[in-house]
């Protein structure tokens, strides 16, 4: 008996975390993702896997078979614990509708040797698509597959080209309507007749071709087209890459006929009689003209003017805070930190200061409202509600998004209206890393941009603080800006950046620096004591800066430093001496010491120190 094609994709669609629990697996939580144990360069996420020593990752089927030696119906059967509903064997073969793809091999040697050697294609470029498993290596042959898959993910159409002779064909049961390609998040498709053409084109103009979307079609039938089109509405302009010959000229008008009438069609006629000719054949192409001509089919719509607005119409507004200078209202800002330095102990301080009348330093008294305090790291229960608790927050309004079923991404509209259902003014993400989504690489600028502008809106839309708690990379030795989270553009889309990083020569004591301030003049630096007898303390003013608290360095003589002037103070107040502030000031500057410093040395000083007005100035002496 055979199984359907109902059953496999049911098999394909079984969560892998769920699967390996009921084997007797133990699986450890990494991030969005879940670690097997006994292999540790394994992670699993839904039904995906991704084998990191190797490169290598598939779905369900091919991972049962893999790991746990199962031919293809014993690993159907496995996952879903059904019994084969087709056709026997030997009436398989005759049925077109029926689709598997071949076994996969343990390696993909021949194919990268065919693909890069013989074809021309950039290794870097072919290994993405191995990895994706959209392009693999059969087991029996070593042919290359080429995979084509519908909106869920599932494969529904396979194409094998030999390796060691000029086979190919189309795999039994494959459906057209859904070739090879790769789907990106712009607005323009370029169409090719085989998956060898479109990589070879990605080859010869590899500039952000991953915000495009391609497809092959397998010959010239349309099907793929327009199950593409159907699903994405958003694109405006189609590009005809097919061969430079009278099949491919014809194909490609009809073809443009299928295209809906408001998308721009234009044909790219190749240099040579298809793309790959022209990429094995590229040093021989005057002027490296890899186009031999631009086609216009259908020129693209009217466009509409640009909205424009007129500054004279722009409403003056002022920034309000949530704690000047450090957190604005309705804008974004980063606390950044290595891993355990207490940026999560701080952000519940920050919870009790909003929902409690629990202020920080030099804190302008709040009105208690709603927060939004998202985590990925630490379980609500054991860890987040106890610290909540000793920060002495209103749990009644510390409230979190039910994300279980499906994982919140930055990206996801449940944020905005969650501040809006809830009225929320201020929203903590830890750590930001674990909400961007599995498919985004934080150190791409063009990936991260728009994910933070839309969360930038969000905040200036709704006047909600959001807060973004993040962990330092390991650059070691790199100022504190470049070790922040991933691209520099992070960086450049908060207003406000925050440090918290441990004293080397203190365990105990943290201090928060404010290093970016785009609405304010920062704030001076805060110290506070992280230790387990006394817990969470503020200490007050400390001059040092992220840079030297990041590097460990420097700590030494900043201590002598604001020694120095604490001893200065004293010296010079003793004996119930008044002295006027600004003079007070002056004679410590005089001494080499800032005035950064002085103000930690007063802090440490404490309450001993009283600073009052005396007709138009103010005067220090010591209390008794």
């Amino acid at each position: 008996m055979q199984y359907t094609q109902e059953q496999i994709d049911r098999a394909n669609a079984v969560s892998l975390e769920d699967f390996l629990r009921s084997q007797g697996e133990q699986l450890i939580k990494s991030g969005r993702e879940y670690r097997w144990k006994a292999h540790d360069s394994l992670t699993v996420r839904g039904n995906k896997w991704f084998r990191h020593s190797q490169s290598k990752g598939g779905y369900p089927i091919d991972f049962v078979m893999e790991f746990f030696g199962k031919s293809f119906p014993e690993a159907v059967q496995l996952l879903t614990g059904e019994a084969a509903e087709g056709k026997p064997d030997t009436c398989a073969a005759a049925l077109p509708g029926e689709f598997h793809l071949p076994l996969h091999s343990r390696t993909a040697d021949h194919a990268i040797q065919y693909l890069c050697s013989v074809r021309g294609l950039s290794k870097p470029l072919v290994e993405t698509f191995l990895v994706s498993g959209d392009i693999y290596e059969d087991e029996k042959r070593q042919n290359v597959i080429f995979v084509g898959r519908d909106r869920n993910g599932t494969p529904r159409y396979a194409h094998v080209r030999g390796t060691a002779d000029p086979f190919r064909q189309d795999i039994a049961g494959s459906d057209k309507s859904y070739g090879f390609g790769y789907e990106g998040n712009g607005n323009q498709l370029f169409v090719f007749e085989a998956p060898i053409d479109l990589l070879s084109f990605i080859c010869l103009y590899p500039q952000e071709w991953q915000t495009r979307s391609y497809i092959a079609l397998g010959g010239v039938s349309g099907r793929a087209l327009e199950c593409f089109l159907s699903e994405r509405k958003d694109i405006q302009k189609v590009f005809l890459c097919l061969d430079s010959d009278t099949a491919g000229s014809e194909a490609c008008t009809r073809l443009a006929s299928l295209i809906p009438e408001d998308t721009a069609v234009l044909r790219l006629v190749p240099a040579r009689k298809d793309w790959n000719d022209v990429l094995r054949q590229q040093a021989d192409i005057p002027s490296r003209k890899f186009i031999a001509e631009i086609i216009s089919i259908r020129e693209p719509p009217t466009a509409k003017p640009v909205p424009m607005l007129r500054m004279a119409d722009v409403e003056l507004t002022s920034v309000e805070w949530l704690w000047f200078p450090y957190i604005p209202f309705g804008k974004l800002t980063i606390i950044q930190g290595n891993p355990g330095e207490g940026k999560t102990y701080f952000a519940m301080r920050l919870a009790a200061a909003c929902t409690n009348r629990k202020p920080l330093p030099n804190m302008e008294p709040l009105e208690p409202f709603n927060i939004i305090y998202q985590t990925a790291e630490d379980g609500l229960g054991d860890t987040v509600k106890p610290r909540l608790v000793e920060a002495e927050a209103d749990l009644e309004r510390v409230l979190v998004i039910d994300d279980r079923d499906t994982p919140l991404t930055l990206s996801d509209d449940r944020l905005a209206r969650a501040i809006r259902e809830n009225q929320a003014r201020l929203v903590i993400i830890d750590p930001v890393q674990a909400f961007l989504g599995a498919d985004v690489d934080m150190n791409r600028a063009n990936e991260v941009r728009p994910i933070f502008r839309s969360l930038g809106d969000i905040a200036q839309a709704t006047g909600c603080a959001v807060v973004l708690i993040g962990h330092l990379n390991k650059a070691a030795g790199a100022q504190s800006t470049y070790r922040g989270l991933g691209s520099i553009d992070i960086t450049a889309a908060v207003r406000s950046l925050l440090f918290i990083g441990k004293l080397k020569d203190s365990p105990t004591t943290r201090v928060l620096i404010h290093e970016k301030s785009s609405l304010a003049p920062p704030g001076q630096s805060l110290a506070f004591s992280l230790g387990d007898e006394k817990g969470f303390e503020w200490i007050g003013a400390y001059d040092i800066t992220a840079d030297e608290l990041l590097a460990g360095t420097d700590t030494s003589k900043t201590e002598s430093k604001t020694a120095q002037a604490q001893m200065l103070i004293l010296e010079l107040l003793e004996d119930g001496k008044r002295m006027p502030s600004a003079e007070l000031e002056k004679a410590v500057n005089e001494r080499g010491i800032s005035s950064r410093t002085m103000r930690t040395a007063k802090s440490r000083i404490g309450d001993r120190l009283v600073s009052e007005k005396d007709g138009t100035a103010w005067v220090c002496y010591l209390r008794n």
